[in-house]
């Protein structure tokens, strides 16, 4: 009797939810957020399961179409704490790129400037029997600029 009285419940509650606007994409996301959570379980571990980069973003995927009072309640495999951190990281970042007034752009260098690639390109073209080191060579003479093989050789797989 109680176990009918708790499906009913349930029944009763996603029937709700589905009247709500976007409901079905909650209970199909809810749906699927613990599915990818018991194939994390299923595996043969004794311990607590390493999540993988992929895992996570699944997981705070599936977490953007739920409630955030739903959260605690469908986990299963990890803690609640650990899909609301993934849940308001995710939602950090995509507010941190709608509403940034700069495009992101990876850190570290950016290559030589568009005037030396041309250089390069242009010297291998009027000498195409010159090897990545001599015009690295020549074209560091010419402009005063520290330039080696190493960054000639992808200059010239990518341009030419």
């Amino acid at each position: 009797m109680n176990l009918l009285f708790t499906v009913m419940a349930h029944f009763l509650r996603n029937i709700a939810i589905l009247l709500q606007p976007g409901g079905c994409k909650s209970i199909i996301a809810e749906n699927l957020l613990r599915k990818q959570q018991l194939l994390v379980l299923n595996r043969s571990r004794k311990r607590a399961p390493n999540l993988p980069p992929i895992q996570r973003l699944l997981l705070a995927f599936w977490c953007q179409f739920l409630k955030r009072s739903r959260i605690p309640r469908a986990a299963i495999a990890v803690r609640p704490s650990t899909l609301l951190r993934i849940h308001a990281a995710f939602v950090r970042k995509k507010y941190r790129d709608l509403f940034s007034s700069k495009p992101r752009r990876k850190p570290g260098p950016k290559g030589p400037s568009p005037e030396v690639i041309q250089a390069i390109l242009d010297f291998k073209r009027r000498n195409p029997r010159c090897g990545c080191p001599r015009i690295a060579e020549q074209i560091a003479h010419a402009f005063g600029i520290d330039l080696n093989k190493d960054r000639v050789r992808p200059i010239l797989q990518k341009y030419l």
